[in-house]
């Protein structure tokens, strides 16, 4: 493959990435579809049209899927534990001793839950992401995606695994 020929396709995927992110949110934000329904009806909608395979399309639709769901999913499920962990109804007699417990066990599913998300948040080298701050893991580098893009290696050290912050 030439160089042309490789620009070519990372401009494809790009188009396609903001394609599916683009209409995946309209869905959603419009409450007709769960995120899964939003992603798979922005892909079929792309890949019928026919300007892009079924396999770029599903390839394209899980970064979006990563990037989405990694915004919006350890929010809700972290707010959600800590409403019921400190419900106003529940602070009666004894209430610390029930908060402290519930505390010591919400540790252990936070801390699953911290590296779940910690896991959702790398990102390697040649993968397509949204905008966002690239931090190597190897020598803290920053890179600084100002649009979706394919990452590249680390400037610093070409290091290839990255934490991404929104």
């Amino acid at each position: 493959m030439t160089g042309n020929d490789g620009k070519k396709k990372e401009q494809q995927e790009l188009g396609l990435y903001e394609q599916i992110a683009t209409r995946t949110v309209e869905l959603v934000e419009n409450g007709k579809k769960s995120l899964d329904e939003a992603l798979a009806k922005a892909r079929e909608e792309l890949s019928a049209a026919g300007d892009f395979t079924r396999e770029q399309a599903d390839k394209a639709s899980e970064y979006v899927r990563r990037d989405l769901s990694a915004l919006g999913e350890n929010v809700d499920k972290a707010r959600d534990s800590l409403k019921k962990a400190v419900d106003p109804q529940r602070m009666t007699a004894g209430a610390q001793s029930v908060l402290a417990r519930l505390l010591s066990g919400a540790s252990g599913l936070l801390g699953e839950w911290a590296q779940k998300t910690e896991k959702q948040l790398e990102f390697k080298t040649g993968e397509v992401t949204s905008l966002g701050t690239l931090t190597c893991k190897a020598c803290q580098g920053e890179i600084q995606m100002k649009a979706p893009g394919h990452i590249p290696p680390c400037p610093k050290c070409t290091g290839t695994l990255f934490r991404k912050s929104y």
